[in-house]
């Protein structure tokens, strides 16, 4: 691999103001690296664009940062900001989040997922063109190219051409475009597979921001597939400790032993290798709702539970293979499922009440 000095580097991160994407820039200008870091955002109604707003309120202070606002399929503004600001490091994470609303909007789907995934690969292209190449382009996937998967834990070295949302399908096809173009053009790209992102600040369409604001508001909340289900939860801080890891590692330009050169590409999952039963996260979340004072203590979470059938779209089981992330970056996700809720519930607690005045 090729070892990546983050110092005095410009970084564009897309989705900056997405959960995730505040969350890295946040680190990256937290005082370990002089960076500079350039986030863009086109801030959907996707969810509350006021949680977004404030998201980049804790960034724009900072000297180091700038905030864009255009739409990565938007080929025009993106070529503007590659131009303007010549980044050494892509972070893409803007995407068209959610399985279920794929199912009833597919044209966001398309526009983000695919066609703004697309114009971010040109302009790398292009930037080695102007002599300013990329060194490193990271891009988010998600577990749920997996689909229904018998075999786990979930390896990249599985085949996962059974997507079974449309949501997953635009993801692995950024995966085909990102190794295409790694092949073709020598970008060094790395894809990361994120297992079910939780946390302070996290999108009110997860499950578990879901459950907390129908809790709250005394509403029964609707367990899938009967709660048989399981998923790897993986706390918000460990999957930026992994990005910052593999930002600072790229996959080596080497050529074949056909004499073309090979696809400088990898691909990691990153979850807490620990699926964790359904049930057992619900009564996990009240837990530290009622220890935060979100939730009344004579709180009956049995009480407001509607067991019903998968919905469409759905897995019963995510878990994540990480041994190829260990063994190259010496890093696994260590966060228990009681700490990170606890940290939401806290965070969810004072997000309540400033929404309430």
């Amino acid at each position: 691999m090729q070892n990546i000095a983050l110092n005095n580097k410009t970084v564009l991160v897309t989705g900056a103001a997405g959960f995730i994407g505040a969350a890295l820039c946040r680190r990256l200008l937290c005082g370990d690296f002089s960076v500079r870091v350039i986030g863009l955002d086109s801030l959907t109604n996707y969810y509350d664009v006021g949680l977004k707003e404030k998201r980049l309120d804790d960034l724009i202070d900072s000297p180091s940062f700038t905030f864009v606002k255009a739409n990565i399929a938007d080929k025009n503004a993106l070529e503007t900001v590659f131009e303007k600001y010549h980044p050494s490091l892509v972070v893409n994470l803007a995407a068209q989040a959610g399985v279920r609303y794929s199912i009833i909007n597919p044209d966001a789907y398309i526009e983000s997922n695919m066609i703004g995934f697309y114009n971010i690969l040109e302009c790398c292209r292009h930037s080695y063109e102007t002599g300013t190449g990329v060194e490193h382009l990271v891009y988010a996937s998600s577990s749920s190219v997996y689909g229904n998967n018998e075999k786990i834990p979930y390896s990249t070295d599985d085949k996962v051409d059974h997507p079974v949302s449309l949501y997953a399908a635009t993801k692995k096809s950024d995966e085909l475009f990102a190794h295409a173009y790694s092949k073709l053009y020598s970008i060094p790209s790395t894809g990361l597979r994120f297992f079910t992102v939780y946390g302070p600040m996290g999108r009110p369409d997860m499950a578990y921001f879901g459950f907390a604001d129908q809790f709250c508001a005394g509403n029964t909340v609707k367990i899938f597939n009967y709660g048989k289900c399981k998923r790897d939860f993986t706390y918000i801080d460990d999957i930026i400790e992994g990005i910052i890891r593999v930002m600072q590692k790229a996959p080596d330009k080497k050529i074949g032993a056909d004499g073309l050169p090979e696809a400088p590409y990898a691909l990691y999952n990153i979850g807490n290798s620990s699926p964790e039963d359904l049930l057992e996260f619900v009564n996990i979340l009240s837990e530290e709702l009622i220890s935060s004072g979100v939730l009344p203590a004579d709180f009956d979470v049995s009480a407001h539970c509607e067991f019903v059938p998968m919905q469409a779209g759905d897995v019963a089981v995510t878990y994540a293979d990480i041994s190829a992330l260990e063994r190259d970056f010496g890093f696994s996700p260590s966060t228990s499922l009681r700490d990170g809720l606890r940290s939401f519930a806290k965070w969810y607690s004072q997000y309540k009440n400033e929404k309430g005045k």
